[in-house]
Protein backbone atom coordinates (compact mmCIF):
# COMPACT_ATOMS: atom_id res chain seq x y z
CA UNK A 1 0.00 0.00 0.00
CA UNK A 2 1.07 3.25 -0.84
CA UNK A 3 2.57 5.61 2.69
CA UNK A 4 -0.21 7.43 4.28
CA UNK A 5 0.20 11.29 4.29
CA UNK A 6 -1.55 13.44 7.22
CA UNK A 7 -0.02 16.96 6.56
CA UNK A 8 -1.93 17.53 3.10
CA UNK A 9 -4.94 19.54 3.33
CA UNK A 10 -8.23 19.37 1.40
CA UNK A 11 -7.28 20.60 -2.41
CA UNK A 12 -9.36 23.80 -3.55
CA UNK A 13 -13.08 23.15 -5.32
CA UNK A 14 -10.92 23.28 -8.89
CA UNK A 15 -8.21 21.09 -7.87
CA UNK A 16 -11.49 18.45 -6.16
CA UNK A 17 -13.44 19.17 -9.48
CA UNK A 18 -9.94 17.89 -11.71
CA UNK A 19 -9.37 14.92 -9.77
CA UNK A 20 -13.69 14.16 -10.09
CA UNK A 21 -13.07 14.44 -14.10
CA UNK A 22 -9.81 12.09 -13.79
CA UNK A 23 -11.61 9.47 -11.57
CA UNK A 24 -14.87 10.01 -13.35
CA UNK A 25 -13.07 9.31 -16.70
CA UNK A 26 -12.49 5.78 -15.56
CA UNK A 27 -15.87 4.47 -14.98
CA UNK A 28 -16.89 3.85 -18.39
CA UNK A 29 -13.81 2.86 -20.81
CA UNK A 30 -13.68 -1.04 -19.06
CA UNK A 31 -17.21 -1.04 -19.92
CA UNK A 32 -17.46 0.22 -23.32
CA UNK A 33 -13.87 -1.05 -24.70
CA UNK A 34 -15.16 -4.22 -24.86
CA UNK A 35 -18.35 -4.09 -27.37
CA UNK A 36 -16.28 -2.94 -30.52
CA UNK A 37 -14.41 -6.01 -30.56
CA UNK A 38 -16.49 -8.30 -29.71
CA UNK A 39 -17.14 -9.20 -33.61
CA UNK A 40 -13.39 -10.06 -33.69
CA UNK A 41 -13.31 -11.92 -30.45
CA UNK A 42 -16.29 -13.96 -31.75
CA UNK A 43 -14.35 -14.11 -35.30
CA UNK A 44 -11.83 -16.35 -33.40
CA UNK A 45 -14.11 -18.78 -32.05
CA UNK A 46 -12.35 -18.87 -28.68
CA UNK A 47 -15.18 -18.21 -26.72
CA UNK A 48 -19.11 -18.84 -27.52
CA UNK A 49 -21.86 -16.13 -27.60
CA UNK A 50 -23.11 -16.81 -24.45
CA UNK A 51 -19.84 -16.64 -22.78
CA UNK A 52 -19.34 -13.47 -24.17
CA UNK A 53 -22.61 -12.56 -23.22
CA UNK A 54 -21.87 -12.93 -19.29
CA UNK A 55 -18.67 -10.84 -19.92
CA UNK A 56 -21.26 -7.92 -21.44
CA UNK A 57 -23.50 -8.84 -18.11
CA UNK A 58 -21.10 -9.55 -15.25
CA UNK A 59 -19.72 -6.15 -15.15
CA UNK A 60 -23.22 -4.36 -14.56
CA UNK A 61 -24.37 -7.25 -12.38
CA UNK A 62 -21.26 -6.53 -10.18
CA UNK A 63 -22.10 -2.52 -10.05
CA UNK A 64 -25.24 -3.73 -8.28
CA UNK A 65 -23.74 -6.13 -5.89
CA UNK A 66 -20.97 -4.20 -4.95
CA UNK A 67 -22.83 -0.95 -5.16
CA UNK A 68 -24.59 -0.96 -1.49
CA UNK A 69 -21.51 -2.23 0.03
CA UNK A 70 -19.66 1.06 -0.62
CA UNK A 71 -21.25 3.09 2.54
CA UNK A 72 -20.29 -0.24 4.50
CA UNK A 73 -16.69 0.73 3.49
CA UNK A 74 -16.29 3.98 3.65
CA UNK A 75 -17.34 3.97 7.56
CA UNK A 76 -14.66 1.47 7.83
CA UNK A 77 -11.54 2.91 6.03
CA UNK A 78 -13.08 6.64 4.97
CA UNK A 79 -14.56 7.95 1.99
CA UNK A 80 -10.71 9.04 0.44
CA UNK A 81 -9.36 5.43 1.19
CA UNK A 82 -12.24 3.17 -0.16
CA UNK A 83 -12.02 5.56 -3.16
CA UNK A 84 -8.22 4.60 -3.63
CA UNK A 85 -9.10 1.07 -2.61
CA UNK A 86 -11.79 1.13 -5.76
CA UNK A 87 -9.17 2.39 -8.15
CA UNK A 88 -6.04 -0.11 -7.04
CA UNK A 89 -9.19 -3.08 -7.53
CA UNK A 90 -10.65 -1.61 -11.00
CA UNK A 91 -6.66 -1.14 -12.29
CA UNK A 92 -6.49 -5.12 -10.94
CA UNK A 93 -9.08 -6.10 -12.73
CA UNK A 94 -8.29 -4.10 -16.25
CA UNK A 95 -4.93 -6.05 -16.23
CA UNK A 96 -6.51 -9.33 -15.68
CA UNK A 97 -9.18 -9.24 -18.07
CA UNK A 98 -6.16 -8.42 -21.03
CA UNK A 99 -5.33 -11.95 -20.21
CA UNK A 100 -6.63 -14.41 -22.62
CA UNK A 101 -8.20 -17.07 -20.71
CA UNK A 102 -11.80 -17.88 -19.30
CA UNK A 103 -10.55 -17.81 -16.25
CA UNK A 104 -8.76 -14.49 -15.95
CA UNK A 105 -11.51 -12.71 -18.23
CA UNK A 106 -14.47 -13.38 -15.82
CA UNK A 107 -12.08 -12.44 -12.74
CA UNK A 108 -10.67 -9.46 -14.49
CA UNK A 109 -14.45 -8.42 -15.28
CA UNK A 110 -15.64 -9.20 -11.84
CA UNK A 111 -13.38 -6.98 -10.05
CA UNK A 112 -13.78 -4.78 -13.06
CA UNK A 113 -17.41 -4.21 -11.82
CA UNK A 114 -17.13 -4.10 -8.05
CA UNK A 115 -14.27 -1.65 -8.86
CA UNK A 116 -16.74 0.65 -10.33
CA UNK A 117 -19.59 -0.20 -8.34
CA UNK A 118 -17.90 1.04 -5.28
CA UNK A 119 -16.59 4.41 -7.17
CA UNK A 120 -19.53 5.28 -8.55
CA UNK A 121 -21.30 5.22 -5.05
CA UNK A 122 -18.84 7.16 -3.47
CA UNK A 123 -18.07 9.92 -5.57
CA UNK A 124 -21.39 11.37 -5.50
CA UNK A 125 -21.11 11.43 -1.78
CA UNK A 126 -17.36 13.28 -1.96
CA UNK A 127 -19.40 15.60 -4.98
CA UNK A 128 -21.88 16.49 -2.15
CA UNK A 129 -19.40 17.04 0.49
CA UNK A 130 -16.66 19.08 -1.10
CA UNK A 131 -19.71 21.06 -3.68
CA UNK A 132 -22.48 21.05 -1.20
CA UNK A 133 -23.43 24.37 -2.74
CA UNK A 134 -23.93 22.90 -6.40
CA UNK A 135 -24.03 19.44 -6.00
CA UNK A 136 -26.84 19.11 -8.46
CA UNK A 137 -24.63 20.52 -11.50
CA UNK A 138 -21.94 18.80 -10.55
CA UNK A 139 -23.51 16.08 -11.19
CA UNK A 140 -23.95 16.87 -14.67
CA UNK A 141 -19.96 17.59 -14.75
CA UNK A 142 -19.46 14.09 -12.88
CA UNK A 143 -21.89 12.17 -15.78
CA UNK A 144 -20.18 14.71 -18.32
CA UNK A 145 -16.48 13.04 -17.26
CA UNK A 146 -18.62 9.22 -17.79
CA UNK A 147 -19.66 9.82 -20.90
CA UNK A 148 -16.67 11.28 -22.47
CA UNK A 149 -14.76 8.27 -20.21
CA UNK A 150 -17.19 5.52 -21.98
CA UNK A 151 -16.08 7.28 -25.79
CA UNK A 152 -12.76 7.20 -25.85
CA UNK A 153 -13.59 3.60 -24.71
CA UNK A 154 -15.77 2.68 -27.49
CA UNK A 155 -13.69 4.68 -30.34
CA UNK A 156 -10.35 3.82 -29.21
CA UNK A 157 -10.82 0.42 -28.98
CA UNK A 158 -10.29 -0.86 -32.56
CA UNK A 159 -7.12 1.50 -33.63
CA UNK A 160 -5.63 0.06 -30.08
CA UNK A 161 -6.24 -3.51 -30.88
CA UNK A 162 -4.79 -2.58 -34.36
CA UNK A 163 -1.52 -1.15 -33.38
CA UNK A 164 -0.73 -3.28 -30.59
CA UNK A 165 -1.89 -6.21 -32.39
CA UNK A 166 -4.03 -7.76 -29.99
CA UNK A 167 -7.69 -7.54 -29.01
CA UNK A 168 -6.40 -8.39 -25.40
CA UNK A 169 -3.56 -5.93 -25.18
CA UNK A 170 -6.11 -3.61 -26.08
CA UNK A 171 -8.40 -4.26 -23.71
CA UNK A 172 -5.58 -4.00 -20.67
CA UNK A 173 -4.26 -0.80 -22.09
CA UNK A 174 -6.74 0.61 -20.07
CA UNK A 175 -5.28 -0.47 -16.66
CA UNK A 176 -2.65 2.45 -17.03
CA UNK A 177 -5.53 5.16 -17.44
CA UNK A 178 -7.22 3.76 -13.83
CA UNK A 179 -3.56 3.43 -12.71
CA UNK A 180 -2.64 7.31 -13.52
CA UNK A 181 -5.97 8.17 -11.83
CA UNK A 182 -4.71 6.59 -8.81
CA UNK A 183 -1.72 8.01 -8.36
CA UNK A 184 -3.15 11.49 -9.43
CA UNK A 185 -5.95 10.72 -6.17
CA UNK A 186 -3.27 9.65 -3.65
CA UNK A 187 -0.63 12.06 -4.29
CA UNK A 188 -3.25 15.02 -4.25
CA UNK A 189 -5.87 14.20 -1.50
CA UNK A 190 -5.13 13.43 1.86
CA UNK A 191 -6.17 9.60 2.95
CA UNK A 192 -7.55 9.88 6.53
CA UNK A 193 -9.16 7.48 8.82
CA UNK A 194 -12.90 7.29 8.45
CA UNK A 195 -13.82 9.12 12.00
CA UNK A 196 -16.33 8.23 14.43
CA UNK A 197 -18.83 10.52 12.67
CA UNK A 198 -18.63 8.31 9.23
CA UNK A 199 -19.31 5.07 11.34
CA UNK A 200 -22.50 6.41 12.38
CA UNK A 201 -25.65 4.14 10.25
CA UNK A 202 -28.63 6.80 8.76
CA UNK A 203 -31.54 3.83 9.38
CA UNK A 204 -32.81 4.75 6.22
CA UNK A 205 -32.65 1.51 4.75
CA UNK A 206 -35.57 -0.38 5.87
CA UNK A 207 -38.02 2.64 5.62
CA UNK A 208 -37.29 3.43 1.59
CA UNK A 209 -38.39 0.24 0.71
CA UNK A 210 -41.75 1.11 2.46
CA UNK A 211 -42.14 4.08 0.11
CA UNK A 212 -43.54 3.47 -3.24
CA UNK A 213 -41.51 6.16 -4.22
CA UNK A 214 -37.97 4.86 -3.91
CA UNK A 215 -38.94 1.42 -5.67
CA UNK A 216 -40.29 4.30 -8.80
CA UNK A 217 -36.55 6.11 -8.25
CA UNK A 218 -35.18 2.56 -8.42
CA UNK A 219 -36.75 1.26 -11.56
CA UNK A 220 -36.48 4.19 -13.62
CA UNK A 221 -32.87 4.23 -12.85
CA UNK A 222 -32.18 0.11 -13.81
CA UNK A 223 -34.69 0.37 -16.81
CA UNK A 224 -32.87 3.43 -18.52
CA UNK A 225 -29.93 2.29 -17.02
CA UNK A 226 -30.13 -1.37 -18.69
CA UNK A 227 -30.74 -0.03 -22.07
CA UNK A 228 -27.25 1.92 -21.91
CA UNK A 229 -25.18 -1.17 -20.96
CA UNK A 230 -27.13 -2.79 -23.69
CA UNK A 231 -25.50 -0.10 -26.25
CA UNK A 232 -22.43 -0.31 -24.63
CA UNK A 233 -22.40 -4.07 -24.80
CA UNK A 234 -23.83 -4.94 -27.89
CA UNK A 235 -24.97 -2.00 -30.33
CA UNK A 236 -21.55 -2.91 -32.97
CA UNK A 237 -22.61 -6.13 -33.15
CA UNK A 238 -25.61 -5.76 -33.71
CA UNK A 239 -24.72 -2.95 -36.27
CA UNK A 240 -22.26 -5.66 -37.76
CA UNK A 241 -25.13 -7.56 -38.27
CA UNK A 242 -26.93 -5.10 -40.48
CA UNK A 243 -23.41 -4.61 -42.47
CA UNK A 244 -21.32 -1.85 -41.38
CA UNK A 245 -18.11 -2.30 -40.36
CA UNK A 246 -16.49 -3.17 -37.09
CA UNK A 247 -14.54 0.01 -37.37
CA UNK A 248 -17.89 2.13 -38.30
CA UNK A 249 -19.86 0.15 -36.25
CA UNK A 250 -17.27 1.26 -33.37
CA UNK A 251 -17.35 4.93 -34.21
CA UNK A 252 -21.06 5.26 -34.53
CA UNK A 253 -21.23 3.60 -30.99
CA UNK A 254 -18.20 6.26 -29.91
CA UNK A 255 -20.08 9.52 -31.37
CA UNK A 256 -23.20 8.28 -29.02
CA UNK A 257 -21.47 8.41 -26.27
CA UNK A 258 -19.63 11.04 -26.78
CA UNK A 259 -22.69 13.33 -27.79
CA UNK A 260 -23.97 12.28 -24.69
CA UNK A 261 -21.41 15.20 -22.67
CA UNK A 262 -23.85 18.03 -23.68
CA UNK A 263 -26.99 16.69 -22.40
CA UNK A 264 -25.46 15.09 -19.31
CA UNK A 265 -24.23 18.69 -18.39
CA UNK A 266 -27.43 20.13 -19.65
CA UNK A 267 -30.22 17.92 -17.45
CA UNK A 268 -29.10 19.05 -14.52
CA UNK A 269 -30.04 22.80 -15.62
CA UNK A 270 -33.63 21.24 -16.79
CA UNK A 271 -34.03 19.82 -13.65
CA UNK A 272 -33.77 22.72 -11.42
CA UNK A 273 -36.30 24.90 -14.01
CA UNK A 274 -39.64 22.89 -11.82
CA UNK A 275 -40.10 20.37 -9.05
CA UNK A 276 -42.14 18.40 -11.81
CA UNK A 277 -39.22 16.28 -14.09
CA UNK A 278 -41.73 14.10 -15.67
CA UNK A 279 -41.70 16.56 -19.11
CA UNK A 280 -38.10 16.58 -19.07
CA UNK A 281 -38.12 12.63 -18.84
CA UNK A 282 -40.43 12.10 -21.51
CA UNK A 283 -38.37 14.43 -23.67
CA UNK A 284 -35.35 12.89 -23.22
CA UNK A 285 -36.51 9.16 -23.53
CA UNK A 286 -38.07 10.04 -26.58
CA UNK A 287 -35.04 10.58 -28.32
CA UNK A 288 -33.63 7.63 -26.78
CA UNK A 289 -36.18 5.68 -28.85
CA UNK A 290 -35.92 7.43 -32.01
CA UNK A 291 -32.30 7.20 -32.18
CA UNK A 292 -32.74 2.98 -31.62
CA UNK A 293 -35.42 2.71 -34.43
CA UNK A 294 -33.23 5.22 -37.17
CA UNK A 295 -29.94 3.06 -35.80
CA UNK A 296 -31.43 -0.54 -35.91
CA UNK A 297 -34.02 -0.40 -38.72
CA UNK A 298 -33.34 2.41 -40.42
CA UNK A 299 -31.78 3.11 -43.60
CA UNK A 300 -27.75 3.53 -43.33
CA UNK A 301 -28.50 7.15 -43.77
CA UNK A 302 -30.05 7.20 -40.55
CA UNK A 303 -27.23 5.85 -38.78
CA UNK A 304 -25.20 9.24 -37.92
CA UNK A 305 -28.44 10.99 -37.11
CA UNK A 306 -29.74 8.10 -35.01
CA UNK A 307 -26.60 7.77 -33.04
CA UNK A 308 -26.67 11.56 -32.16
CA UNK A 309 -30.30 11.18 -30.76
CA UNK A 310 -29.94 8.29 -29.37
CA UNK A 311 -26.53 9.73 -27.05
CA UNK A 312 -28.40 12.97 -26.51
CA UNK A 313 -31.39 10.82 -24.73
CA UNK A 314 -29.34 8.47 -22.91
CA UNK A 315 -27.22 11.47 -21.95
CA UNK A 316 -29.77 13.04 -21.00
CA UNK A 317 -31.88 10.45 -18.89
CA UNK A 318 -28.76 9.01 -16.65
CA UNK A 319 -28.37 12.52 -15.69
CA UNK A 320 -31.59 13.53 -14.76
CA UNK A 321 -32.03 9.91 -12.91
CA UNK A 322 -28.57 10.63 -10.79
CA UNK A 323 -30.12 14.18 -10.40
CA UNK A 324 -33.47 13.05 -9.23
CA UNK A 325 -31.74 10.69 -6.49
CA UNK A 326 -30.99 14.23 -4.53
CA UNK A 327 -34.20 15.87 -5.56
CA UNK A 328 -36.26 13.19 -4.15
CA UNK A 329 -34.46 13.41 -0.32
CA UNK A 330 -35.05 15.62 2.27
CA UNK A 331 -31.38 15.52 3.40
CA UNK A 332 -28.36 13.68 2.79
CA UNK A 333 -28.65 11.01 5.14
CA UNK A 334 -31.51 10.08 2.75
CA UNK A 335 -30.03 11.00 -0.31
CA UNK A 336 -27.19 8.76 0.52
CA UNK A 337 -29.70 5.70 1.19
CA UNK A 338 -31.44 6.70 -1.66
CA UNK A 339 -28.78 6.43 -3.91
CA UNK A 340 -27.36 2.77 -2.57
CA UNK A 341 -31.08 1.81 -3.00
CA UNK A 342 -31.18 3.18 -6.55
CA UNK A 343 -27.75 2.15 -7.69
CA UNK A 344 -27.50 -0.94 -5.79
CA UNK A 345 -31.01 -2.45 -7.01
CA UNK A 346 -31.33 -0.83 -10.74
CA UNK A 347 -28.10 -1.72 -11.74
CA UNK A 348 -28.53 -5.63 -10.79
CA UNK A 349 -31.91 -5.06 -12.78
CA UNK A 350 -29.85 -3.49 -15.92
CA UNK A 351 -27.57 -6.74 -16.20
CA UNK A 352 -30.98 -8.59 -17.18
CA UNK A 353 -30.65 -6.55 -20.58
CA UNK A 354 -27.11 -7.42 -21.76
CA UNK A 355 -28.00 -10.58 -20.89
CA UNK A 356 -31.61 -10.98 -22.17
CA UNK A 357 -29.86 -9.35 -26.20
CA UNK A 358 -26.94 -11.94 -25.94
CA UNK A 359 -29.19 -15.23 -25.86
CA UNK A 360 -31.46 -13.51 -28.34
CA UNK A 361 -28.23 -12.67 -30.39
CA UNK A 362 -27.31 -16.61 -29.87
CA UNK A 363 -30.66 -17.52 -30.64
CA UNK A 364 -30.66 -15.77 -34.32
CA UNK A 365 -33.88 -13.71 -33.31
CA UNK A 366 -34.34 -10.89 -35.74
CA UNK A 367 -33.28 -7.14 -35.52
CA UNK A 368 -37.07 -6.36 -35.34
CA UNK A 369 -37.45 -8.47 -32.71
CA UNK A 370 -34.42 -7.22 -30.27
CA UNK A 371 -35.32 -3.59 -31.02
CA UNK A 372 -38.93 -4.26 -29.91
CA UNK A 373 -37.45 -5.45 -26.67
CA UNK A 374 -35.51 -2.24 -26.49
CA UNK A 375 -38.41 -0.43 -27.00
CA UNK A 376 -40.46 -2.00 -24.24
CA UNK A 377 -37.82 -1.51 -21.64
CA UNK A 378 -37.93 2.31 -22.71
CA UNK A 379 -41.88 2.41 -22.43
CA UNK A 380 -41.19 0.90 -18.88
CA UNK A 381 -38.70 3.59 -18.19
CA UNK A 382 -41.02 6.23 -19.36
CA UNK A 383 -44.11 4.66 -16.75
CA UNK A 384 -41.49 4.72 -13.93
CA UNK A 385 -40.10 8.16 -14.98
CA UNK A 386 -44.02 9.40 -15.23
CA UNK A 387 -44.24 8.20 -11.74
CA UNK A 388 -41.06 9.80 -9.76
CA UNK A 389 -40.70 12.72 -11.47
CA UNK A 390 -43.75 14.19 -9.96
CA UNK A 391 -43.37 16.68 -6.87
CA UNK A 392 -42.68 14.57 -4.05
CA UNK A 393 -39.84 13.76 -1.68
CA UNK A 394 -38.48 11.45 1.03
CA UNK A 395 -38.09 12.93 3.96
CA UNK A 396 -38.58 12.64 7.91
CA UNK A 397 -42.08 13.63 9.20
CA UNK A 398 -42.13 15.38 13.09
CA UNK A 399 -41.75 11.91 14.87
CA UNK A 400 -38.54 11.41 12.75
CA UNK A 401 -40.82 8.53 10.32
CA UNK A 402 -39.47 8.11 7.02
CA UNK A 403 -42.68 9.33 4.88
CA UNK A 404 -43.17 11.16 1.19
CA UNK A 405 -44.32 14.52 1.14
CA UNK A 406 -45.82 16.10 -2.06
CA UNK A 407 -43.74 19.67 -2.54
CA UNK A 408 -45.63 22.93 -2.82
Amino acid sequence: MLPITHSRKNPTQLTFIVLMILVGLNLRPALASLAPLLPRIASEGQFSVLTLSMLTTLPVLCLGLFAPFAPWLARRLGLERSLALALIILSAGLALRGIVSLPTLYSGTLLIGAGIGVLGTLLPALVKRELADSADLMTGVYTMALCLGGALGAGLSIPLADLLGSWSLSLMSWASFALTALLAWWWIMPQPAADQQQQETTGYARALLRQPLAWQVMLLMGSQSSLAYIVFGWLPTLLVQQGYGESEAGWLMSASILIQLFSAIAAPWLARLSKDQRPAFIAVLTLVGLGLWMLLLGSPALSWPGAILLGLGQGGSFSLALTLIVLRSGNSKIAGELSALAQGGGYTLAAMGPLAVGLMIDANMSIQGITWLLLTVLAFAAAMALLAGRQYVLDLDDNGTLVTIKQD
